[in-house]
């Protein structure tokens, strides 16, 4: 499975990268940003990614709302968290098992 994580993510995306590969999953990674391209940058987010994870304390009023929009328009639904860490995100990838590509 491929994962987009939005938002929050700049100092660690390494170690959220390790997480998800020994999971079996793919990680994707977006700044929130939605300015110039990011809007663009994030359609393809949502484009590509099998989940999407908007972490809603660092992200702004409108890239959430875009996020979930984009979202909404390709019949998903994001998982919205406030907070998120490294062990959030294996406990999310657990969740999901392994998956074969």
């Amino acid at each position: 499975m491929r994962v987009g994580i939005v938002g929050g993510v700049d100092r660690a995306e390494s170690l959220y990268e390790r997480v998800a590969r020994k999971a079996g999953h793919e990680i994707e990674f977006h700044d929130g940003g939605t300015r110039g391209r990011g809007i663009h940058a994030l359609e393809g987010l949502v484009d590509r990614c099998d989940l999407v994870i908007v972490i809603t304390d660092v992200n702004s009023h409108g890239a959430v709302l875009m996020t979930r929009r984009l979202m909404r328009g390709a019949g998903r639904t994001p998982l919205l968290l406030r907070h998120f860490g490294v062990s959030r995100l294996a406990k999310v990838m657990a969740e999901f098992g392994p998956t074969s590509h």
